[in-house]
């Protein structure tokens, strides 16, 4: 007897299915995905509608080559170099001394009345503006001028020579010194100072174990197949750790200090 087949929707091969909660946005989303018998994964992303723009918005800007041809828009109000008057700071000096002329001495009083009064501090004038520091005559402006290259130098290899001199003097110096230990009285070691400084060797305790482990249990995995090659490991391991960090030396390479 021929059964009749369901038909496969859309959100069949979703985790939800057909019985679930169903949304548009399951069908794009790769972890709510199931993949289909005898086909391969299908992958990719939904389009933007027709009203959808492609590329980067131009961002309009005011006061473009344009406008300077055309006179800046006429007034010169629109200038782009009219800058908003800046309001002067404000004269906290003037605000505490009106302050104490007041009465009010402690730091509350002084902060409730600065909210309350505002005191700017006066433009400069135009004689202050046009003050300037005034320079000794015999300041220079600029960089200094590059000393020239000793080209007479370069061609009688002088710093070559004064080089292999500095060399020869270092190698005397060398020569002195290891002469002048030689010189010293050589002292010897006698039975008592050897005794005084040798310390007898103490072999480290094992720790304890209960008696039946010490014998009978042997290890279950044994992962290296000569004993030659578990030595040749914990010897590299040894050296190997000494650049990683962690109190075994199984952490991550440690990067190099000066």
């Amino acid at each position: 007897m021929a059964t009749a087949s369901v038909p496969l929707g859309p959100f069949t091969y979703t985790a939800p299915g057909d019985l679930g909660l169903q949304r548009d946005t399951m069908l794009i989303n790769e972890l709510l995905l199931r993949d289909k018998c005898g086909q391969p994964k299908t992958r990719g992303f939904y389009l933007p509608g027709k009203a959808f723009t492609y590329g980067r918005p131009n961002d309009k800007r005011d006061y473009t080559a344009a406008d300077a041809l055309r006179g800046w828009g006429g007034g010169s109000s629109s200038l782009p170099f009219d800058r908003p008057q800046k309001q002067p700071e404000r004269d906290f000096m003037a605000l505490n001394r009106s302050a104490v002329s007041a009465g009010l001495v402690t730091a509350k009083e002084s902060f409730d009345y600065r909210a309350t009064h505002d005191i700017r501090k006066k433009p400069p004038t135009t004689e202050q503006k046009t003050r300037t520091r005034r320079l000794p005559p015999s300041m220079v402006f600029g960089l200094p001028t590059r000393p020239c290259t000793p080209i007479y130098d370069l061609l009688e290899h002088k710093f070559q020579d004064k080089w292999i001199s500095q060399r020869r003097n270092q190698e005397l110096a060398k020569r002195r010194e290891e002469k002048q230990k030689k010189n010293q009285l050589l002292l010897y070691d006698t039975r008592a100072t050897l005794l005084r400084t040798f310390q007898n060797p103490v072999d480290n305790k094992p720790l304890w174990q209960l008696p039946r482990f010490t014998k009978s249990a042997k290890p279950h995995l044994q992962t290296f197949r000569t004993n030659q090659a578990k030595d040749d490991a914990f010897r590299n391991f040894d050296l190997d750790r000494i650049g990683r960090k962690g109190v075994l030396g199984q952490g991550v390479y440690e990067a190099a200090q000066n």
